[in-house]
């Protein structure tokens, strides 16, 4: 089935104007469940009560508060929030471009595919060829569906993509954790670990790593719609690991050679 545009927006930097659409790189491939009430099997919703009371509130008599450090609390009316929303706009602004690799993968968030849209197939074109050539990676931001976002605009065989990063607030710097510690290896030690190193070296291939949980639901769903049983699973009784380094990495290494 082919891609659906999720959104229209437009790539502006300097004078250029690149009419794009939105594809998401990525899906959801979550097992989602209809919650029934065990007894009739009847659907069941959620719904906000209130505590005091037992009595159901609806959605229009609530309001969000915020718990500021004093501990008050400051109520936040649906206009309040309206009014802070950002303006509505199509444009995806290209602020600046910046050297391969300068943004860490610890920033990177949602990834986005980016088509032409009508009539911009010539500006998409000329803006794929001149990223191959420059190999940069672009900074943006942009407004979509009532919220703001900054990004990366980088290509990827070929494809421009959008890939939308986080704000400095939530990536944690790592002078902020304990610096590794621990005693110094041997050389042998050393040795060792490098030779299980390239032993287990390989290229990535994504087909490699399926969601096995997902898989094992789906498949006792099948089975109990067909009227059967849940499978006996084996736990995998693993072996308690050795305090001694050395004797580890051997371990490693000769059952690495094993099956080579």
């Amino acid at each position: 089935m082919a891609a659906r545009a999720i959104w229209k927006g437009v790539i502006v930097f300097d004078e250029l104007t690149v009419p794009v659409k939105l594809y998401s790189a990525v899906a959801d491939r979550n097992i989602h469940f209809r919650l029934l009430h065990r007894k009739d099997k009847a659907p069941v919703r959620q719904a906000l009560v209130n505590p005091e009371t037992d009595e159901v509130v609806t959605y229009a008599e609530a309001r969000r508060a915020y718990r500021s450090e004093r501990g008050d609390l400051v109520i936040l009316t649906p206009e309040d929030l309206e009014a802070l929303e950002p303006e509505k706009s199509r444009d995806i602004e290209v602020t600046r471009f910046v050297p391969p690799g300068v943004i860490d993968h610890r920033w990177y968030d949602r990834p986005y595919y980016l088509g032409p849209d009508e009539k911009g197939g010539a500006a998409y074109a000329a803006l794929a060829a001149a990223m191959e050539r420059s190999g940069r990676e672009g900074l943006a931001h942009w407004t979509m569906r009532n919220k703001e976002y900054i990004g990366a605009l980088r290509l990827h065989q070929g494809y421009p993509m959008l890939i939308t990063l986080r704000h400095s607030g939530e990536v944690v710097a790592s002078d902020t954790l304990e610096p590794p510690g621990g005693e110094s290896l041997s050389r042998k030690d050393l040795d060792m670990a490098g030779q299980l190193i390239e032993m287990l070296a390989a290229d990535f291939d994504p087909s490699e790593y399926q969601d096995e949980y997902r898989e094992r639901v789906m498949a006792l769903i099948d089975r109990k719609r067909r009227g059967e049983g849940p499978e006996k699973v084996t736990p995998i009784r693993r072996k308690k690991p050795s305090d001694d380094l050395s004797k580890a990495l051997q371990a490693s290494l000769d059952r690495g050679r094993k099956h080579a």
